[in-house]
């Protein structure tokens, strides 16, 4: 029963993705490099689901499938450092091939969640995913760390999408050990 409550919340967190969309549409960048896109991205702050509202050292991993879906790895410790290591394994699929800016993100058949890629740099050194309800993004890195300065842009960067920054947390980075 422990195991099937955090699914069962996933679903409805999915199933919230259709419902209170502003009425602007959120950016999306042009054009995703999927190859460049795949690997490890360290997530630096977030407005987060209720799964990783105590994460600490998160890491999205995706990897590219032969038949064009993305297999997910999203790992964390519950809680802090010594915490419990949580993972989960979402699929996502491309929706919008002429970008490839927009996925469904599955976490249960046949759900899925509104995942958007709005943020890019040229370098493919840090990312922003966001949803076009704006109820929860991930600024994501291929660092545990980015530069204040730099942050602090990607956040105004949010506030001009329509997201409350107010909302955003960072996530508890530390690899020392």
């Amino acid at each position: 029963m422990k195991t099937i409550i955090p699914f069962i919340l996933l679903i409805l967190f999915s199933l919230t993705a259709c419902s209170d969309m502003p009425k602007q549409p959120i950016n999306i960048v042009d054009k995703v490099d999927l190859k460049r896109f795949m690997g490890d991205w360290y997530v630096i702050a977030n407005i987060p689901t209720f799964i990783e509202t105590e994460a600490h050292n998160a890491i999205e991993s995706y990897e590219l499938n032969e038949d064009g879906t993305i297999a997910t790895t999203f790992t964390f410790y519950d809680g802090g450092f010594d915490g419990e290591l949580k993972q989960y394994n979402p699929k996502g699929f491309v929706k919008d091939t002429e970008s490839n800016a927009v996925w469904g993100m599955q976490f249960i058949w046949p759900i899925k969640a509104d995942y958007r890629i709005i943020y890019l740099d040229e370098e493919y050194r840090v990312t922003i995913i966001g949803r076009e309800k704006r109820d929860y993004v991930w600024i994501m890195a291929r660092t545990p760390q980015i530069p204040a300065q730099e942050y602090q842009q990607l956040l105004s960067y949010l506030e001009e999408q329509g997201y409350d920054i107010s909302q955003v947390r960072k996530v508890p980075q530390d690899w020392s050990k």
